[in-house]
């Protein structure tokens, strides 16, 4: 028999692993004892980084040879040495150093279980606390994924629970070694139209564009793939976003570097390390946020790289000249409000949603009406490019943060004056015939 048991739990092909964690059991650094998913994909237990002594609870890749973190508990309270135990007391998951003093505590005020809580490692990697009889996820008292690290894993999600008013976004490490909170972060701000923000500190540093339906126009997904998939919730519960993967043996990952850029890495059974999908900012130059300033667009294509939308020019010609287009432009006719129409600019990135005004129900006919018919009215587009476009977005402020694509984004028509319908001049005021 103990032959037997040996060979089940050193056998490669037939461990046994325990993803599970019980009112009476604990975790600690001494015993080096960890939790393993179903399907061995992601291990949880005590790590500290190559150059440090601190002590860390975490969560990572079990199969990748890389040794990949996913998340971790208490990335800014450290063990200070080896003395560890993650335990359950009461309804908490707690995390004790030195002294038995908590390090880290999940902090739930709710009581009264009606049978013993316990903590558990999902296949998905989601670290999980329940009661012991409620598989249900709708009865998990607590989850890794609400409290996200510098990582999105699939079926995670990023942006607003709006019942419990929890917003899920990403911190970066503070450098590859040291994963307390750094100066990069990946936010969802909820709006009629939701962007997502990369923000260093609190200075916005790049926008996503609004999901039109497909996918966030200044985010490169490939969305030809078919092993992923992607999605955008937006109803009376949830704000957020959250991608799929249909082929188990494809590692994917979203993650917000220390380096500042947001990142997709994949992973396969033959890789021998991470390979970059896609990162953004793509450009070092057009995807710098409001780098061009109001009613101006970026055009990797021209020299220099910001132009004035058709029918305004530079507010600072002076500035402009000597290649500093943050004041942006201004109109070269005022709006008449009766007699005005429209310049349809192709494959753009959408103006910055903050004071944008929604109408999902209405179709592009409708919403042109509804912007002539408002004398505020700046520009308008689809909500959503499906099914040749659906939905209005009127904005009635100056537009910020444009940009072009080659093959991506979507039509924005800009309101114009009678008087510069027609002809398109360039940033010096000359007419491009």
């Amino acid at each position: 028999i103990f032959s037997f048991v040996v060979m089940i739990l050193f056998h490669p092909a037939l461990s046994i692993y325990i993803n599970t964690l019980s009112a009476t059991e604990s975790l600690t650094i001494s015993s080096k004892r960890t939790l393993v998913s179903p399907g061995n994909v992601f291990e949880l237990g005590f790590f500290k980084t190559t150059l440090s002594s601190r002590w860390y609870l975490g969560i990572w890749y079990k199969k990748v040879s890389e040794r990949t973190y996913v998340w971790v508990a208490n990335r800014d309270n450290p063990l200070s040495n080896s003395i560890g135990t993650l335990k359950i007391s009461g309804n908490n998951l707690v995390l004790l150093g030195h002294s038995n003093k908590s390090v880290w505590s999940t902090n739930l005020t709710r009581g009264n279980e009606r049978s013993p809580v316990v903590a558990e490692l999902l296949a998905n990697g989601n670290f999980v606390m329940r009661d012991s009889n409620n598989n249900d996820a709708s009865g998990f008292l607590w989850q890794s994924f609400d409290y996200p690290t510098d990582t999105l894993l699939p079926e995670m999600k990023l942006g607003y629970d709006l019942k419990t008013g929890l917003n899920r976004f990403l911190i970066s490490w503070r450098s590859s070694n040291d994963p307390s909170s750094g100066n990069f972060s990946y936010k969802l701000e909820n709006r009629e139209l939701p962007e997502f923000y990369l923000q260093q500190n609190d200075i916005r540093a790049h926008r996503s564009g609004p999901w039109n339906g497909i996918g966030f126009s200044a985010i490169p997904e490939d969305r030809k793939l078919s092993y992923m998939v992607y999605n955008f919730t937006e109803n009376s519960e949830e704000v957020a976003y959250t991608f799929l993967m249909t082929n188990d043996s494809i590692y994917s990952r979203i993650q917000m570097s220390s380096e500042g850029d947001l990142r997709r890495l994949m992973w396969t059974p033959t890789s021998w390390e991470w390979s970059l999908f896609w990162s953004a900012p793509v450009d070092p130059q057009c995807d710098v946020y409001k780098t061009c300033g109001p009613y101006a667009y970026c055009d990797l294509n021209t020299s220099p790289l910001c132009n004035c939308i058709q029918g305004f020019m530079p507010s600072n010609v002076q500035q402009w000249d000597l290649r500093n287009p943050s004041s942006g432009c201004i109109r070269r006719t005022r709006l008449g409000c009766s007699g005005d129409g429209f310049n349809k600019m192709k494959n753009m990135k959408l103006p910055e949603t903050t004071t944008a005004i929604v109408d999902r129900s209405i179709g592009m006919k409708e919403c042109k009406k509804r912007c002539l018919s408002d004398c505020n009215c700046t520009a308008f587009a689809n909500a959503d490019i499906r099914n040749g476009g659906t939905g209005c977005v009127i904005w009635t402020e100056r537009l910020h943060d444009i940009r072009n694509y080659f093959d991506n984004g979507q039509d924005l028509y800009v309101r114009l004056a009678a008087a510069d319908l027609g002809q398109e001049r360039n940033a010096n005021g000359k007419i491009i015939i």
